[in-house]
């Protein structure tokens, strides 16, 4: 079902797709649209971890253009606010429709939701050269619900595309937060096959909310963590465009880190650079990559008895930053500590083509040929292996992901509520049967504490 590149009649052409993406792994990826009548051009930062597409819609000390929706004479308000907070950041605005259009590779114009950012906190940060997000989610995540039809969703439903994309971002050991001209490509409706080398392994979408999979077990220097696997998945674990780092439980992190020191052949370290307060510096002739061990995840096949692993050379965590000291190359580590997931950031993502397959609920991962660093691959994709030594679920039945926490907090509100009404409505009926109480009785200061409940 998917379309050719050669079809010059069709709707898609993969091959137009290819560097469609600028950026790097600091500042994010970013994609070139065109908005409104008369078109206005944007970047818009390309994400898999949320579900609402926007762009800012007032002037930004820290972004170089704006959607001015009164411009176009196809903006349509829906008058509806709408607020979006991420790990890091958060904006408000308001939900609208335009049509867009996408310079390169898909032909025709769309209409589209779209907010328009008039407030953000550490959301547009200094230097970054994209004016939006394009939130590539399932619309579980969509705000102010999830009867926001996504970018995606409502592309795959007027230009009749196959319910696929796949991404390619080329920053493997190039400098973060440098000139943002990496390369990289979006493909929207299925897989060009130029992006990848070898064979394409797949995962099952564990949840359609994130990308959410399912990860067995963590390997440094070839040498099992041996933690629990469901550790690695507390409370899940995600793929996602827009987080910059490999990101791990605490308790995951931690031995991550103890198992690098361990293997490293480095004697001392400081604990600033684990924690990313740090940078470690060599000289510039040095190549200080040789001396860290490479790390591999591995993830349930669609086979449930088998998996496979994907693993990142040092070249991809240990990240070379710009512009530090004259004779020294400074680097950060790529991995960081999180209290609520795993997710598999461009630290990794970096290293393969990775194919978000919703029409079959898999995520797929191949080796991508961006993915060097003098000459030589820093990313390995091998498979398949039992599953034997591992639990057959690695992920919690219950997921008390946002959707659900929202039913729960109603349903306990509602309850308290009529609980409420109910004690209220007892202490207004006139005692019949009750006990008549003489001054010598004690009394319960329970109408006191039901106000105080009340309030």
């Amino acid at each position: 079902g998917l379309a050719l590149a050669s079809d010059p009649g069709g709707t898609l052409n993969f091959l137009a797709m290819v560097e469609n993406l600028q950026g790097d792994s600091g500042r994010g990826y970013y994609l070139e649209m065109l908005i409104g009548t008369p078109t206005e051009v944007l970047n818009i930062l390309v994400d898999t971890g949320s579900s609402n597409f926007a762009v800012a819609g007032v002037p930004d000390p820290d972004v170089t253009s704006y959607f001015n929706a009164e411009l176009s004479s196809t903006y349509r308000s829906q008058g509806i606010d709408v607020t979006v907070k991420y790990s890091q950041g958060s904006w408000t605005g308001v939900l609208g429709t335009d049509v867009i259009t996408m310079p390169k590779g898909i032909y025709g114009s769309y209409t589209i939701n779209i907010a328009t950012i008039l407030e953000s906190e550490n959301f547009f940060l200094p230097g970054v050269k994209w004016h939006g997000i394009l939130g590539l989610a399932y619309d579980a995540l969509a705000k102010p619900s999830s009867s926001v039809e996504t970018f995606f969703d409502s592309l795959v439903r007027q230009a009749k595309i196959p319910d696929i994309f796949s991404l390619q971002m080329c920053g493997a050991g190039l400098p973060v937060s440098g000139s943002g001209t990496n390369g990289g490509s979006l493909v929207l409706g299925g897989i060009e096959p130029s992006l990848y080398t070898g064979d394409i392994w797949y995962t099952p979408i564990k949840e359609e909310w994130y990308y959410q999979v399912e990860i067995l077990k963590l390997e440094v220097g070839g040498q099992n963590l041996q933690l629990d696997c469901r550790e690695y998945n507390a409370d899940k674990a995600i793929v996602d465009s827009g987080t910059t780092l490999l990101r791990l439980p605490e308790k995951v992190f931690s031995a991550v880190v103890q198992a690098i020191a361990r293997t490293s052949l480095i004697q001392e370290f400081s604990s600033g650079f684990w924690t990313g307060t740090q940078l470690a510096c060599w000289d510039k002739t040095e190549r200080p990559w040789s001396l860290f061990p490479k790390l591999s995840i591995y993830l349930r096949d669609e086979n449930s008895s088998r998996s496979f692993r994907i693993s990142i050379l040092p070249q991809l965590y240990i990240q070379p930053i710009l512009g530090i000291g004259e004779n020294l190359q400074c680097y950060r580590f790529g991995i960081s500590s999180s209290t609520n997931a795993l997710v598999i950031g461009a630290t990794v993502m970096e290293g393969f083509y990775v194919i978000f397959d919703r029409a079959q609920r898999r995520v797929g991962f191949a080796v991508s040929p961006c993915a060097e660093v003098d000459g030589s691959p820093v990313s390995e994709i091998e498979g398949p292996f039992t599953t034997a030594d591992v639990a057959s679920n690695c992920v919690s039945s219950v997921s008390f992901h946002e959707p659900v926490l929202w039913i729960a907090s109603y349903a306990l509100m509602s309850l308290c509520g009529v609980i409420l009404l109910v004690l209220i409505v007892l202490l207004l009926i006139p005692p019949r049967c009750q006990h008549r109480y003489t001054d010598n009785d004690v009394v319960n200061d329970e109408s006191s504490l039901v106000r105080h409940r009340w309030k």
